[in-house]
């Protein structure tokens, strides 16, 4: 029987920091070792890798692109190298791989051929803004994207908001970076004065900021967020 590789979970920094302050040596020794790699950028990859494991020849390096513009007849040569019994390492574009990210489905087709998967320590933008928000860490969901259309998003916002108060479920969901400001005015709107929003933006970064209050008193602050990462958190108590 032919011997298999492994597929490691590779986690990346969450923007411009230093790897060693947010990421284990056990990511460097990977990396160290690896040569395939699955990933969302070829550009960024390449420069998490550098970041990570200077001595590592990029000439060496085997990458394989995994975007929304990547085609599903694609994904089975990707883990060829797996097959062949090569190890291989999945990185996502920031964070942790696999968690609202697309490389969830090559840990699927992984799963399935039998393949053994190694998830490594690393930042997650969605724990770290939950552990750092104060709201119910027993029972929360992450909910992706809020549609783009004003009706719709606005449909969407009181939904969770009740599905908040009704369960007792923090309800986390992101915007695209440039809509965060708008996003916000939406929220102070919409929601009810008692329930409390967390906003948490550059985690990880020194420009790091997280703040959890009731909507009436965001009301009187004054935030700019603009084409930030940032992750926002909803719970009517």
């Amino acid at each position: 029987m032919k011997l298999l590789g492994k597929l490691y979970l590779i986690p990346t920094t969450m923007g411009e920091s230093d790897p060693m302050d947010v990421l284990p040596q056990t990511v460097r020794r990977t990396i160290e070792v690896i040569d395939h790699y699955i990933v969302e950028n070829d550009k960024t990859a390449r420069k998490s890798i550098k970041a990570v494991y200077p001595e590592k020849k990029q000439s060496e390096l085997v990458l394989f692109t995994l975007n929304k513009r990547t085609e599903p007849s694609e994904h089975l040569d990707f883990i060829k190298p797996l097959l062949e019994g090569k190890n291989m390492g999945l990185m996502s574009e920031a964070g942790c791989p696999g968690v609202a990210d697309p490389g969830a489905v090559i840990v699927k087709l992984a799963h399935e051929k039998g393949i053994q998967v190694v998830p490594l320590v690393g930042p997650s933008s969605i724990l770290l803004a939950m552990m750092a928000s104060g709201m119910n860490g027993q029972s929360f969901t992450f909910n992706g994207y809020l549609p783009i259309d004003k009706d719709e998003k606005k449909s969407a916002i009181r939904h969770f908001e009740r599905l908040s108060q009704d369960k007792n479920q923090s309800q986390l969901f992101i915007e695209t970076p440039y809509r965060n400001n708008k996003l916000i005015e939406d929220l102070l709107q919409i929601l009810n004065p008692s329930t409390h929003l967390c906003i948490a933006t550059d985690i990880t970064l020194p420009t790091e900021f997280i703040k959890t209050l009731k909507v009436s008193d965001w009301k009187k602050l004054k935030i700019d967020i603009d084409k930030r990462p940032t992750i926002f958190i909803i719970h009517r108590m």
